[in-house]
């Protein structure tokens, strides 16, 4: 009775539009009413405590110096390097949004970010060359997925929290998909420029110096990974720490090396972080709720001995689980996605002998995807909202780099040591 009352009483709530923080605690609410003895009480409770989390402090900390970087200056700076390295080739605009992505991704950590603070520039430049309204906002909302999967990665943050997952062995994890999402995209932006005959940005070929000059005018930006990478796996600071040192880094370039971050700025961007944390710790703590009223009423138990009773193959579990993503990435945010499905999940995989580092980034990867499919595709508002471009011409030119995506998701899952290989080096 239980998983019929907690699963039932959530889809009515998002059936009706109620937002998903709410209906996560409504359903946590309601199945404890209807099927045990506990105080309603324990819902605030978790709620609260949950959050008093050093790893999760992270997340607000990752998230402000995105929002800084992408003010100050660094944005294009980043675009400025991609230009100079593949600018000159076929769709040459197309590829610098994919390449500025991967940049900035490797700062911000989160999808959406990525997408406003790229697709502003890129969307606009690339209707200005004639480039297709439809193609310029799907393929920025698409490669902006990618922010999520190159570290340091705010999903990753999150999934080593409730996973108990090493965090610095899932940034590791994160780089080669991250990569290879990039390089699939770019080959998929070739092929349609090529068809339609989109043209390059630059028309000069790469040259050295370019990319030299391009290079060191980014290179306050670039170093940002290298200290938080190379800090974390250095033992010079944990994640937590590393978020932080990230944010003075942000203050520093922003406000005295580029000189475009004014102190008004920077209370914009704070104030603009304060609102998307609690907007994220609500849905975080009643996520957390949520997993806690499951975890009691052993449903992750029973769902897990239920797909196990299906099948012992783990090529088809794995393919059952990923259907099983991309269905709720559609319908449910990745943060809460994460917290509820991750204690479920993990326990099968565990058993089938999968990696949990592996799983984490087949886990985000899939609701990576959740970014860009509808309903939900926060993604797709993000760049509709930058663009002025309706979100149902967005939906239709998002069809083949959505296909692309998930080609890249099913190597990431057939191919373990894509994620496995970098962190089983580093991390001994």
């Amino acid at each position: 009775m239980t998983i019929p009352i907690l699963f039932g009483s959530l889809f009515i709530c998002l059936l009706i539009g109620v937002p998903i923080a709410i209906s996560l605690g409504v359903s946590a609410l309601a199945t404890i009413y209807l099927t045990t003895q506990l105080p309603l009480t324990i819902i605030t409770q978790k709620a609260f405590t949950s959050l008093d989390s050093f790893p999760l402090m992270a997340i607000p900390f990752f998230m402000l110096a995105g929002i800084l970087m992408g003010k100050g200056g660094v944005s294009r700076r980043l675009l400025d390097l991609a230009t100079a390295l593949v600018g000159w080739m076929v769709g040459g605009l197309a590829m610098v949004t994919v390449v500025a992505c991967m940049f900035f991704g490797a700062i911000s950590g989160s999808g959406p970010a990525t997408v406003a603070a790229i697709g502003s520039f890129m969307i606009p430049a690339m209707k200005e060359k004639n480039y297709g309204e439809g193609f310029a906002a799907a393929l920025s909302a698409t490669a902006g997925a990618i922010g999520v999967l190159i570290p340091p990665s705010i999903p990753f943050v999150l999934y080593g929290v409730v996973g108990g997952v090493s965090v610095g062995s899932m940034f590791l994890a994160g780089v080669f998909p991250g990569i290879l999402v990039g390089l699939l995209l770019m080959i998929m932006s070739f092929f349609i420029s090529k068809k339609k005959g989109y043209s390059a940005a630059s028309v000069e070929p790469i040259r050295i110096k370019g990319v030299l000059r391009a290079f060191y005018e980014a290179k306050w930006a670039l170093l940002i990974p290298v200290i938080i990478l190379g800090g974390i796996y250095g033992g010079v600071f944990s994640p937590t720490e590393a978020a932080v040192v990230a944010v003075v880094y942000a203050l520093i370039i922003g406000v005295f090396v580029h000189k475009e971050l004014t102190f008004k700025d920077v209370y914009n961007c704070l104030l603009e972080t304060v609102l998307i944390n609690a907007t994220t710790m609500i849905i975080i703590g009643l996520s957390i709720s949520f997993a806690y009223i499951m975890t009691i009423e052993q449903v992750p138990t029973t769902i897990a001995t239920y797909i196990a009773s299906i099948t012992t193959n783990t090529i088809i579990l794995l393919i059952i689980i990923n259907i099983l993503l991309l269905v709720v990435g559609m319908f449910i945010d990745t943060i809460s996605a994460l917290v509820v499905l991750a204690p479920i999940l993990l326990p099968i995989v565990t058993q089938a002998g999968i990696d949990p580092v592996h799983f984490g980034v087949i886990l985000v990867a899939n609701l990576a995807i959740g970014f860009i499919t509808p309903p939900l595709g926060v993604n797709l508002f993000v760049a509709s909202s930058v663009s002025k471009i309706k979100l149902e011409k967005i939906t239709v030119a998002i069809i083949p780099f959505l296909l692309t995506m998930i080609i890249s998701l099913l190597v990431i899952t057939y191919v373990p040591a894509l994620s496995t290989w970098l962190p089983s080096i580093l991390m001994k």
